[in-house]
């Protein structure tokens, strides 16, 4: 048998802890789904802000966007494997509380973008003002129906609290300033085009003499401009919530008159920066707007509109080979 010196002994051990320390901190960013142009945007802000802080993201995501369940079994799973941060769009504003509230007793930050949580062990929440957005939305559907007229709200999911915000701003500016239109009915889409659709072509033959619809979010509005499609005769107006690539085609060819664009490259950006800078020991904001912005068939090619619309999220998702 051979020996060793025993001064060799901490150079190994040494050699092993360097080896140890080349291993990034993982981000853990949780989406409430990953389907859709937002979350791919989410996705590649976060990746930037990575880069940026020197960390590695573990991206994961529910199947659906109303899968609360789901969306805890991943939190719970990186509390578990003691990632160094999680970077959290809640599903639902109360079921996602205990599991943020383990990770801050595990002492691992959790920055909150897009939807609240009703508890405050977050070290930030990067979100649209929402309530804003809905009120912009009122504000500009008022003015497509020249004041008066019957509307519908077509949203997201109960318990949703930035959608549920859209929806509530967009009620109290239509009351506050806008008396002569009334809002007939809100259903709900569940994050589902196809509900959405069926939600929609419902209201419009409840209410035959509707004038107006508001889609707080992407599926919702994808399924209601197909409803407006089927129906092809321009006299219920439209103003969507978020983009595709075909929100954007229906709205250059005026299927609906605007849409409330948000910016979740911005969103994933902040919120993992966020993280980064608290695990660097520096203060973070207790709330970051990630903004809001009206664009309407004549916006569309805008220079400053386009690169909203369109973020550069290719560089950063697909790997270099296929870029």
């Amino acid at each position: 048998m051979r020996y060793f010196p025993l001064v060799l002994l901490p150079l190994l051990i040494c050699a092993g802890c360097s080896q140890k320390s080349k291993h990034k901190p993982v981000v853990g960013v949780v989406p409430k789904g990953a389907n859709h142009i937002f979350w791919q945007s989410v996705h590649a802000g976060a990746i930037k802000a990575a880069q940026e802080f020197d960390l590695e993201v573990e991206w994961n995501a529910p199947t659906t966007e109303v899968d609360s369940s789901r969306q805890i079994e991943i939190v719970e799973s990186m509390v578990n494997r003691k990632l160094a941060g999680i970077a959290l769009a809640p599903v639902d504003s109360d079921a996602l509380v205990s599991a943020v509230n383990r990770a801050a007793s595990a002492a691992i930050p959790v920055a909150i973008f897009d939807s609240d949580i009703n508890t405050k062990n977050r070290i930030t929440f990067v979100a649209t003002n929402n309530r804003e957005g809905g009120r912009m939305a009122a504000g500009k559907l008022a003015e497509l129906l020249k004041e008066q007229g019957k509307v519908a709200i077509i949203g997201f999911m109960p318990g949703s609290a930035s959608t549920m915000e859209r929806e509530q701003g967009f009620q109290e500016e239509m009351k506050k300033n806008h008396p002569k239109i009334q809002i007939v009915q809100t259903a709900y889409g569940m994050a589902s085009q196809a509900k959405s659709l069926a939600a929609t072509e419902n209201i419009m033959t409840a209410h035959p003499d509707l004038t107006g619809l508001f889609a707080d979010n992407e599926s919702s509005t994808m399924g209601a401009v197909l409803a407006l499609k089927a129906r092809a005769d321009g006299k219920v107006k439209m103003v969507g919530f978020d983009s595709s690539e075909q929100l954007v085609d229906d709205l250059r060819h005026r299927i609906m008159e605007a849409l409330v664009v948000q910016n979740p490259f911005k969103m994933g950006y902040e919120s993992t920066r966020a993280i980064g800078m608290k695990l660097r020991g520096e203060s973070v904001p207790a709330y970051i707007d990630s903004g809001a912005t009206l664009v309407t068939w004549a916006d569309i090619e805008k220079p400053d509109i386009l690169a909203l619309l369109f973020p550069d999220i290719k560089s950063y998702l697909e790997p270099p080979a296929r870029r």
